[in-house]
């Protein structure tokens, strides 16, 4: 394991799991690296819940403040909610013990805006950050960290920490090194340059992460696999979806408003995410690039079968089949994908820039638009905004796909009011489900209405929805964006009265 560790004097700073975490003190603020179970680092975060877990038995409980890149997995989130070890955590989340105590309210969450957090970190927002914990693949000479499967916001914690815990991976391939571009060219108001990026491949960057070695308090090592949740095979419903995204992509085109190349795409994670991506290679489409946040199965398909030319991220989110298939080809795919911080991956100026087509999937989206991506009922969080937001508000298109129901078809996708509004009707351009698609550009409100309940709504619901917009047409209080308030949320009251949205 040493050969990984080329620095001398941190080489001097190994140290056991268990000891550095009991460099991590009560009520600190520690930053974590990780984004969507890649990346994190699996010792220390285990380490210190046994601490806590032992320190609350005694009657000495003590919790921290955790932000990290996105979500990680059950050996950092979830190991410190089962203690409850987190006062805070922030900016995404899906791990279902920690989505428990947020929703009981016994743990504060901060849902965020992906490309926010490194930016209101520096700004001073979220206080001093006392130690960052990071994975690495490595250490160089010189003390330079090869990072590993995840970007994140690593190289912020590692700026802004007053001291660093790094736990060196042997899991993480040696191929990684050379795949990342960190770039250090962001600076605070009113500092600020453009930054040089006009296409998805180009380098703007270094390879690896700086961190002053004085500030290195432990090195630990590991030998331990990221979180591998291996991804269902697409459903009738998810390839419906993709099957009505590549008609509305080949109207584009002929239309002349896309190329064969399309545009620089940005997916978001999950089996309907997969079927989309699957979706452009059985419509034959060769040379595309990506720009997103995270390197699924399906991209590592098309970067096979040259449907991808290269894909830009900040991180991989691979099934244990993904995770195989890269291993046992990592030259090619090193020579094909990019990681980035995710202040650049998914930073706004860059993506409008690169005219980004961005595919996110949603909870509801109501009948003019609005689109709830976090929230069952309005007030239960499940994962949070993560990077859709700040693709929806910048792309050249922004697209929002979901089953037309859920939960056996008691819960309707589309809803006559969305009951917590993440990207407004503003943002959101294409609607999609099996039903089929709504493009929404050019369309007032009411305009918008009518298409999204003939194209998008489930035939058990869409006679409710009509009645419901005929009815706010003639008695609403204004007629530009019709509703009415006294039952524009009464489907979702049902819900929680009855489990089911049905009258």
């Amino acid at each position: 394991m040493h050969e990984r560790i080329r620095h001398a004097g941190l080489a001097e700073r190994l140290m056991s799991a268990g000891q550095a975490a009991e460099l991590i003190q009560p009520g600190m603020t520690v930053a974590m690296s990780g984004f969507t179970g890649a990346g994190y680092p699996k010792a220390v975060p285990q380490a210190l819940a046994a601490r806590m877990e032992k320190a609350a038995a005694a009657g000495s409980p003590f919790r921290i403040k955790v932000l990290t890149g996105a979500s990680t997995a059950p050996e950092l989130d979830g190991a410190l909610a089962r203690v409850e070890g987190m006062e805070l955590r922030l900016p995404y989340q899906s791990d279902p013990n920690v989505r428990e105590r947020i929703n009981a309210g016994t743990l504060n969450y901060i849902d965020i805006h992906l490309s926010h957090v490194a930016q209101h970190t520096w700004f001073g927002f979220f206080g001093d950050i006392n130690v960052a914990v990071i994975e690495a693949a490595g250490i160089l000479e010189d003390g330079r960290l090869i990072p590993s499967s995840s970007v994140g916001n690593n190289k912020t914690w590692l700026d802004l920490a007053d001291k660093v815990i790094v736990e060196v991976n042997r899991w993480q391939p040696e191929a990684l090194d050379g795949m990342h571009d960190i770039y250090y060219g962001t600076a605070l108001p009113p500092n600020r340059k453009p930054i040089q990026m006009t296409r998805p491949d180009e380098r703007i960057g270094e390879p690896y992460l700086r961190v002053d070695p004085a500030k290195v308090i432990a090195v630990v090592e590991t030998d331990a696999p990221d979180r591998n949740s291996p991804f269902s095979p697409p459903d009738e419903a998810s390839r419906q979806i993709a099957g009505h995204l590549m008609d509305f992509f080949a109207h584009e085109i002929r239309r002349g408003r896309l190329t064969d190349r399309l545009l620089p795409l940005q997916s978001g994670v999950g089996n309907i995410a997969n079927a989309v991506l699957l979706g452009l290679a059985d419509a034959g489409y060769q040379g595309l690039t990506a720009y997103t946040e995270v390197i699924q199965d399906g991209m590592l398909e098309l970067l096979k079968n040259g449907t991808l030319r290269m894909a830009s991220a900040t991180s991989f989110s691979l099934s244990p089949a993904g995770i195989e298939a890269f291993n046992a080809d990592v030259e090619f795919y090193s020579k094909r994908i990019l990681l980035r911080p995710q202040e650049i991956s998914n930073h706004p100026e860059l993506i409008r820039r690169l005219g980004c087509i961005a595919m996110n999937g949603m909870i509801e989206a109501d009948i003019y638009g609005n689109v709830n991506s976090t929230h069952i009922a309005g007030s239960r969080i499940m994962n949070g905004i993560g990077g859709s937001g700040d693709f929806a508000r910048n792309g050249y298109l922004s697209c929002f796909m979901s089953p037309s129901t859920a939960k056996a078809g008691k819960i309707s996708g589309i809803v006559p009011m969305a009951s917590h509004v993440d990207h407004t009707e503003h943002d959101t351009m294409v609607i999609v489900t099996e039903q089929g698609l709504a493009d929404l550009r050019g369309l007032a409100p009411k305009q918008r209405a009518k298409l999204v309940i003939e194209r998008c709504a489930h035939p058990d619901f869409k006679p409710l929805l009509q009645d419901y917009f005929d009815r706010a047409s003639r008695e609403s209080y204004g007629k530009h964006t019709p509703h009415l308030l006294g039952e524009a949320l009464s489907w979702h009251e049902r819900f929680v009265r009855t489990g089911s949205m049905k009258a």
